[in-house]
This record gives structure tokens, C-alpha cells and sequence, in this order.
């Protein structure tokens, strides 16, 4: 499975962006191996294709924020979605 072109860090954003749409996939992943307690660097490794042990920092940068937003997709996100389905 190919992830789409990152950033190192998703928008800041109170709303859905575009960027999270291109990334739901990406999301739901980082979300499973989550549930699954999977070790960050394996994740990272397999879902951004980033070699944790030569970049530490941005290898977690990139795990961590991404999926914090994830998780906000989850608690907030959602409803931007809720309310777009509606219209």
C-alpha cells in the first residue's frame, strides 16, 4: 500500500482539510497499529516508508503528529464529515 506525499507535520486545523482527507487511509493505519500497541519505529517504518534509526527525530515527529491526528479525526474530526454528508 502507497501513502500519499507527507508533510512531517499534518495541518493545524479545526476543521477537516484536504490534507486529511488524501491521508484517512494513512490514519486508519496509524490507528490500528495503535490499538495493536505496535512499536512506533516498525509503524513509521512500514506506513511512511521512514528509516527511523538514520532520522530518529523526524521519524517520530512524523509518527507522533500524525497520529495524534488521527485520533483527533476521531474525537472532533468526524463531525466535519457528519455535517458534509448532510448538505
Amino acid at each position: 500500500m502507497t501513502t500519499p506525499a507527507f508533510d512531517d507535520c499534518p495541518p493545524e486545523s479545526h476543521v477537516v482539510t484536504s490534507y486529511d482527507e488524501r491521508h484517512f487511509v494513512t490514519y486508519l493505519r496509524l490507528l490500528d497499529a495503535a490499538a495493536e500497541a505496535a512499536d512506533w519505529q516498525d509503524v513509521v517504518r512500514i506506513v511512511f516508508g521512514l528509516d527511523p534509526e538514520m532520522d530518529p527525530d523526524r521519524a517520530r515527529l512524523v509518527h507522533d503528529t500524525h497520529l495524534a491526528r488521527a485520533r483527533w479525526m476521531t474525537e472532533k474530526g468526524y463531525r466535519d464529515l457528519l455535517r458534509a454528508s448532510r448538505n
